[in-house]
């Protein structure tokens, strides 16, 4: 999604709350300044005529700010359209406002770059270029029709402080005020856009990646399955012809271990329904830590085995979860820890439950990561094993199933200090995470 073709449409969407602030603050200004010209300056003003402006606008925000709090979407309402006329309505009042106070001659007239520097900040072109020719037509009026205001004539009178260019002052100030607060606002929010849009790509893009995988899973699956039933057949009348036959003991014990080895196969192929990255495709179940890390150890032959470090604690939490992705995902760090170091050391495995999460820690003392290895750690297809002995898409995949459990993966590590890779769950999934 190109974040610059939606600006029209979320740039008002944004600022729409804050302009209803900023109306209400523009409404106070109004009152404020009308009663100490009026009281503190001793300047008449019509005040009757004045005052209708400040309620129109007070009333037609009160109506704006209930219309956003009754529409879920904001995004509904906030269109560029609705804005622009807020903004035209604006302009309207403040040209009435300055033709009953010295029109051209009142140094609020500044103010009509408030509207016109909004507008280029949210609005498109071409409404900003038709409330700048409003802006251009209000002040021109200003000219010919507008009530005097005797202080205001002339620049200076002498013994007399000079009103005119104190109220430049004080009107340039408070537009720079205006302009400055209101655009750095829509910029912050405009930026967290933008950081929540790429999120999403990021999200999508991970989501296309996991269903490719998918795609080559189920045809892998499919495709092996003949040759793996073929060769289970053929090992078996080949055990069946060494052992009436042949008598040949050896034989035999081959032809078994072929049979064991097709049906490891198959339970590969049956994991690679890509269950560690889709959990909804298994049934949750409430399983004891210790039955769960007891199965961990049993995937690993003898040698590797013996190197785990488990837990001695008896009072581990009863997690609701489904039990052969977590396993799996559990593997597949043990693994990556084995492989990490040397056959002599140690990996060690611990659980530390938090209220109503649990987290699974896997330490190592191996070679660890660098900053920028750490940094890329779970993207797919990112290895750094050698090549033909691993994809990069073990630690995708753990990533993908903790964060589809509501929970995370995080690494710590350094150059020669080993890693420490934890995965965090919840000890019991939310309805929301449980596709039935």
């Amino acid at each position: 999604m190109n974040v610059s073709t939606r600006l029209p449409e979320y740039a008002p969407a944004l600022a729409l709350p804050w302009i209803v602030r900023l109306r209400y603050a523009m409404v106070l200004g109004q009152i404020i300044t009308a009663l100490v010209v009026h009281y503190v300056f001793k300047i008449t003003l019509p005040m009757a005529w004045i005052a209708p402006a400040p309620v129109l606008t007070f009333a037609s925000n009160l109506w704006l700010a209930r219309r956003i709090r009754r529409t879920a979407s904001p995004v509904r309402i906030s269109t560029s359209n609705l804005v622009a006329w807020i903004f035209v309505f604006d302009i309207v009042c403040l040209t009435g406002l300055l033709m009953l106070s010295g029109g051209p001659t009142n140094p609020f007239s500044l103010l009509y770059l408030v509207h016109i520097t909004l507008a280029a900040t949210i609005l498109t072109k071409r409404q900003t270029w038709f409330l700048a020719g409003l802006s251009s037509v209000g002040f021109g009026l200003l000219f010919w029709i507008y009530q005097p205001v005797a202080v205001l004539e002339v620049h200076l009178h002498e013994g007399t402080p000079n009103y005119h260019l104190l109220g430049m002052w004080v009107s340039f100030t408070t537009a720079v005020i205006l302009v400055a607060m209101f655009a750095a606002k829509i910029s912050e929010l405009l930026s967290k856009r933008e950081e929540s849009l790429l999120r999403m790509q990021e999200e999508l893009a991970k989501k296309d990646r996991l269903a490719s995988l998918v795609t080559l899973a189920a045809g892998a699956a499919h495709e092996l399955g003949t040759p793996l039933g073929t060769i289970a057949v053929v090992a078996k009348e080949l055990e069946l012809y060494a052992n009436k036959i042949a008598r040949n003991d050896s034989l035999v014990e081959d032809s078994r271990l072929i049979r064991s080895e097709v049906d490891r196969c198959r339970e590969i192929l049956r994991r690679m329904r890509v269950q560690g990255a889709e959990p909804g495709g298994e049934a949750v179940e409430a399983v004891a830590v210790q039955d769960l890390l007891q199965s961990l150890c049993a995937e690993f032959p003898h040698p590797a085995k013996t190197r785990l470090v488990l837990p001695r604690r008896v009072n581990l939490p009863v997690l609701t979860i489904p039990r052969q992705a977590v396993l799996q995902a559990l593997v597949v760090l043990v693994r990556n820890a084995l492989e990490a170091s040397d056959s002599s050391s140690p990996v060690e495995i611990d659980v530390q439950a938090e209220g109503e999460r649990v987290r699974f820690v896997v330490v190592d003392h191996g070679r660890g990561m660098s900053a920028e290895v750490l940094r890329r750690a779970g993207e797919p297809f990112f290895t750094t094993k050698e090549q033909g002995k691993g994809m990069g898409l073990g630690v995708f995949l753990v990533r993908t199933l903790a964060e589809r459990l509501g929970g995370r993966l995080t690494f710590q590590s350094s150059e020669e200090s080993g890693t420490t890779a934890a995965l965090e769950l919840p000890t019991t999934l939310k309805p929301e995470l449980i596709c039935e």
